[in-house]
């Protein structure tokens, strides 16, 4: 004869396990990784942007160093070189407008849940316990300055169209005229290209395309748009390490071309 089963009380608490997760797998090997990459490009930028030298190497100019608004600036002859900010300025020009990509890279979606995890432990990985005994989000200083991500976006995208000024400068030679390609001009464009897809892929980009859009077909145009950057916005991540990387490698071959390690090959 069946019997009706006995109700199950709820046990208080979690289960007895000593261990603080149960992976196996090496998954502190991404935070690693992310740590070790991002520390990498701090110290070299940081070195760079304080050197105040060695940033432009005729047609080339550094994506560090660009727009040079001191006059402290080297000779531009031709260039992106506008002294707006007097002589009164006395560091180096670099540190001008550090802050405005600094900011979007810092405030971007994928850029938090690396540095959190990474350096963070906030948390480290998936199924791994963070080692904080408090959590207040984002609404504490300095995280809460990552609500102003949309703003720097803005900021972002002014200094991408810079940048895309600085690769069409790329396509003289060293007497200015036009016509040219090296190979500092191939860098520069894929430089150009990798920094536009990193920036509109960005969230915000995608919430400026549709995201207060309530009816698609009444904007077909803008409709088109918001799926372009969602497409772009999948490969966000990839983009903004590729854009990082890019970033790098332009600052160092000026570096290299300034500092007469090897002259720019012509490629016509």
């Amino acid at each position: 004869m069946a019997t009706e089963a006995e109700p199950r009380t709820p046990r208080a608490g979690r289960a007895a396990i000593a261990e603080r997760h149960l992976r196996r797998d090496r998954w502190w090997l991404a935070p690693a990784a992310t740590v070790a990459g991002l520390l990498a490009f701090v110290v070299y930028s940081t070195w760079r942007a304080f050197a105040n030298a060695d940033y432009y190497a005729a047609p080339y100019v550094s994506p560090f160093y660009s727009p040079c608004l001191a006059e402290n600036c080297a000779d531009m002859k031709g260039g992106p070189n506008w002294a707006l900010f007097g002589d009164w300025w006395g560091l180096s020009p670099a540190l001008i407008f550090l802050a405005l990509p600094l900011g979007f890279r810092l405030t971007c979606y994928y850029y938090r849940k690396a540095y959190y995890r990474s350096f963070w432990g906030s948390p480290p990985a998936c199924a791994v316990a963070e080692p904080h005994r408090s959590y207040s989000g984002e609404t504490r200083f300095p995280l809460i300055l990552n609500n102003a991500h949309r703003y720097f976006f803005y900021a972002a995208a002014v200094i991408a169209v810079i940048l895309t000024y600085d690769t069409v400068l790329a396509f003289r030679d060293a007497d200015y005229a036009w016509g040219h390609m090296g190979l500092g001009t191939l860098i520069f464009l894929v430089n150009i290209v990798l920094v536009w897809a990193y920036t509109l892929s960005c969230h915000s980009c995608r919430h400026i395309m549709g995201g207060r859009l309530k009816h698609f077909s009444r904007h077909p145009v803008r409709y088109r748009l918001w799926v372009w950057v969602s497409r772009l916005n999948g490969r966000h991540m990839a983009l903004a390490w590729a854009s990082l990387i890019s970033l790098a490698a332009s600052d160092l071959y000026v570096y290299l071309l300034a500092t007469d390690v090897f002259d720019d090959p012509r490629l016509f």
